[in-house]
């Protein structure tokens, strides 16, 4: 995996009139590596007139590439997000102004066409320039870096359903495997909707035998798409709950309102009978209270985030500490809070990793040397610093939640923001990844000589 890149002209007054690039992504033995992200996500953030961006899908004698968090984004995001600071750094410009005066309206096309809508990107970088760990002044060594970076989301099919139990709790039934949190996020829509307690509400995940076809659990759509489904499906369940109190009244389904998980009659019968629960509506009998969606969810938005990374390098060793991570993200909604969080901080782990220790090693032949997690050296606990993550909200006009999704684009900037990083604590550009010990210890040393 590498890439050329140049901004061919940047005015005084910060702003980017050109950008040439060119990916080159192994593929593995057959073609599909995920070149595309990178040509099209990381300029998605900057209205650029001119720009000539190619990607080359490289087949390779090693193995299979398959999707990773954000596929082909961090490492596309990489170079032009450098290229962003030191370019800053030459008109003498602070880099988050820098990325003000080019960041991309609401209604402007990308350089490649497409508009992006409703977004938060200002938002994010605010959320940064407001934090106290922005005024902490660092020390000998120690350096402070910044990128943003963006991914695109998805829509796509999904599935639910929701069955009302006799004793007023509810199950709602998805087709998506839950690894982000979407089993909580569904259950915190159903049970807002329905107006009861969320612990009154069960949620389970179905195969294709016991629900409609859900697609791929990947491209931050869950929660967006599954939670579309299972707001038209509560709804339906609504509707079915005031039609049977209405029945029981003897009074039109619209002088029937839900609210706080009870029917009420309403207008001119406001008052007139006792308010019926849920609970109480599902004991009357008749038929099974319950509802199936599918759907082919579309207007999906993208998803920006803004990242300041500070660090300190050992000059002796070359080993870059992490001293604190702030990530600030545009969810749109957060639909479980702590759960978007934990998304946030996870995303920022895996970038740390692949800034600064995860690395294939091949040897001549081709075999890969490192082939087990004892020599392929991912972060642990101790290499981790506090993670701080800022939720910010600009929701998705299209959605009934205002939904963008979260798990993505965590991973977008961290690798660019650590190396920038690293430039400030040491006068040195590095420009090839991880940024191991040995790797910045020889570049020290070459600097000396």
């Amino acid at each position: 995996m590498g890439s050329e890149m140049c901004i061919r002209d940047s005015s005084k007054d910060g702003k980017i009139t050109a950008v040439t690039a060119d990916y080159y992504y192994q593929a593995g033995p057959f073609p599909g590596s995920p070149v595309g992200r990178a040509v099209y996500f990381p300029f998605a953030s900057y209205k650029i007139e001119n720009a000539i961006v190619r990607g080359f899908d490289v087949v390779s004698n090693r193995q299979k590439v398959n999707a990773y968090r954000a596929p082909g984004a961090p490492a596309g995001n990489y170079p032009l997000e450098c290229l962003l600071d030191e370019a800053a750094e030459k008109i003498g410009m602070d880099p988050l102004q820098l990325r003000k005066v080019n960041m991309i309206g609401a209604d402007e096309p990308t350089f490649y066409g497409a508009k992006l809508g409703t977004h938060g990107m200002l938002e994010c970088i605010e959320a940064l320039e407001n934090h106290p760990n922005y005024k902490i002044k660092l020390g000998p060594n120690q350096g402070r870096g910044f990128a943003v970076g963006y991914w695109g989301n998805a829509g796509g099919e999904s599935s639910a359903q929701l069955h009302i139990n006799e004793d007023g709790t509810a199950l709602v039934i998805t087709g998506h495997p839950d690894v982000g949190g979407s089993r909580a996020s569904m259950v915190n829509i159903a049970a807002e909707l329905l107006g009861v307690d969320y612990r009154k509400v069960r949620a389970q995940i179905g195969d294709t035998n016991s629900v409609g076809i859900s697609a791929v659990t990947g491209g931050s759509r869950v929660t967006f798409a599954a939670g579309m489904a299972v707001e038209q499906a509560t709804s339906e369940v609504i509707m079915n709950l005031r039609g049977r109190a209405a029945e029981k009244w003897g009074i039109d389904i619209e002088a029937v309102d839900w609210a706080d998980g009870q029917a009420s009659p309403a207008g001119a019968n406001a008052g007139e009978f006792e308010p019926l629960t849920l609970a109480d509506i599902a004991g009357m009998g008749g038929a099974p209270i319950a509802a199936s969606v599918s759907l082919n969810a579309t207007g999906h938005q993208g998803a920006f985030a803004a990242h300041m990374v500070d660090v300190e390098v050992d000059k002796e060793t070359g080993h870059v500490k992490v001293l604190r991570f702030t990530a600030s993200q545009d969810v749109g909604r957060a639909i479980h809070p702590d759960y978007v969080e934990g998304q946030i901080q996870g995303g920022v782990v895996q970038g740390i990793g692949w800034a600064l220790n995860e690395e294939y090693i091949y040897a001549k032949d081709g075999d890969v040397d490192n082939a087990g997690f004892l020599d392929y050296r991912i972060p642990v606990a101790s290499d981790l610093p506090e993670i701080t993550p800022i939720i910010v909200e600009v929701p998705n006009d299209k959605h009934p939640y205002g939904v963008k999704g979260a798990g993505e684009v965590t991973i977008v900037p961290p690798l660019a923001a650590i190396t920038n990083a690293v430039y400030h604590a040491t006068g040195l550009r590095m420009t090839e990844l991880p940024m191991s010990p040995p790797r910045v210890l020889k570049a020290l040393d070459d600097a000396k000589g």
